[in-house]
């Protein structure tokens, strides 16, 4: 009887800690702060001459990076043709190409075929 009882309690709080675990809260970029600051063209080198090296120090980080504009949508925008920017909210639409921007977002990796730093939750600084 003993055995089962902390068999049980061994278990119950197997589960608290799983489903806290599971259910963390979700990182806020845009409060965080950058852990680097870098030119769109200098993360892009980085990512097309050692790919593995940059993934290693850039994924899942937060980064300020600048560029001019060369594309914008409702909710992206294309610095220098170089990094993807993806909003999580709808942006202003009065920006305009080859205006000079500064970006913090979450890099999520490098496009081989489109040679270009993908970042997420981004916001405009």
């Amino acid at each position: 009887m003993r055995k089962r009882i902390s068999i049980l309690i061994v278990l119950v709080i197997a589960l608290i800690i799983g489903y806290s675990y599971i259910n963390q809260s979700h990182r806020d970029i845009e409060n965080e702060n950058a852990e680097y600051n870098l030119d769109a063209i200098d993360i892009a080198s980085n990512f097309s001459e050692n790919a593995r090296l940059a993934e290693t120090k850039y994924q899942n980080t937060t980064i300020e990076v600048r560029g001019n504009i060369t594309e914008v949508s409702s909710n992206s925008i294309t610095l220098d043709d170089k990094v993807f920017c993806q909003f999580t909210k709808a942006i202003e639409t009065t920006l305009k190409n080859n205006t000079t921007v500064k970006i913090k977002g979450r890099v999520i990796g490098y496009d081989d075929l489109l040679e270009q730093v993908k970042l997420d939750q981004c916001s405009i600084n």
